[in-house]
């Protein structure tokens, strides 16, 4: 079996930060004798393009991403439906939110690559996005907009990590809050304005927003939410109550359902946001490929405990 490390030498948005994670990583490696290869990426989407090429031996390899929910998500879009690969997270980025799903209290256990390497293999659904696999939350409307944004006022001098969230969120909601679509999802269809929509597999995202906190990436369903249009004084209140998955408490507002599918379309090319990256289309379709992907969990992981 080989153990695959990708690494992104620009995970949390420091360069060259990937120099310390190469060499734990090489000493771990050696001490136990493993066959490994270190591969830091170049491009965008390099990782997945060396998953494929990997993966073609058909020998059983497991997959490490060494970055932030980008680079798992890479990854994940390398390994999909391909049984000979299994992927897992080694959280070197900003937000590292998909593990989240998993305890919040056992982000660090991920860190750990002695428990890493030897942990168990557990298949997770994938959302497929066009074209794309999303492993945790794909959304549209303000968040999406939001989103991709934030790199764009990040990189101005005297702004930079959450500042530039803040000041996204600002801008666009000065822009507008609300977005027309046509949304198909089993027994809602409709063509109106909403503020977003989002499809959970996993619970947190965008740094520590946790929508749908019963969200499971391994129950065959996604669970989907609509936000009702609100006004801009409305969106502070709103937002946080987005935040903490308080979503029951407000029926007017907030509509979930658990589904299979849902399809969304514009008149004109909207962002599309998929575990943190940025799609554009006229119409996209959010689908759920069951036990799409395998996912290595460290030993003993309580969640799982918990669950048998």
């Amino acid at each position: 079996m080989k153990h695959l490390f990708i690494v992104n030498p620009v995970a949390g948005g420091i360069r060259n930060k990937h120099d310390k994670v190469v060499s734990d990583i090489e000493a771990f490696a050696k001490s136990q004798c493993r066959s490994f290869e270190i591969y830091i990426t170049k491009v965008p989407m390099d990782a997945c393009k060396k998953i494929i090429a990997e993966a073609e031996s058909g020998d059983d390899i497991r997959v490490y991403a060494c970055g932030g929910d980008g680079t798992l998500n890479e990854c994940a879009n390398g390994a999909a439906n391909r049984a000979n690969v299994a992927i897992t997270h080694y959280p070197c980025g900003t937000g590292n939110d998909f593990i989240k799903t998993f305890g919040i209290e056992n982000v660090d256990k991920f860190r750990n690559l002695q428990a890493l390497t030897n942990g168990e293999q557990h298949p997770l659904d994938l959302i497929q996005c066009g074209e794309r696999y999303g492993i945790n939350i794909a959304s549209v409307g303000i968040d999406a907009r939001i989103g991709t944004d934030v790199h764009k006022y990040s990189k101005i001098p005297l702004i930079g990590g959450a500042t530039g969230y803040v000041v996204s969120l600002i801008i666009n909601v000065i822009k507008g809050v609300t977005q027309k679509f046509s949304i198909k999802l089993d027994d809602i269809s409709f063509d109106k304005k909403i503020t977003l929509a989002c499809a959970c597999n996993g619970r947190f995202y965008g740094g520590g927003f946790n929508p749908v906190p019963t969200a499971m990436p391994d129950d065959g369903l996604l669970d989907c939410l609509i936000v009702e249009p609100v006004s801009r004084l409305k969106v502070a209140e709103i937002v946080g109550k987005y935040a903490k998955g308080m979503f029951s408490e407000f029926p007017d507002i907030f509509t979930h359902r658990r589904a299979k599918e849902i399809n969304i379309s514009c008149d004109k090319e909207f962002v599309i946001q998929v575990d943190g990256e940025a799609l554009y289309a006229k119409a996209i379709t959010f689908k759920l490929i069951p036990k799409g992907i395998n996912f290595i969990f460290p030993q003993n992981l309580s969640y799982f405990e918990a669950k048998a």
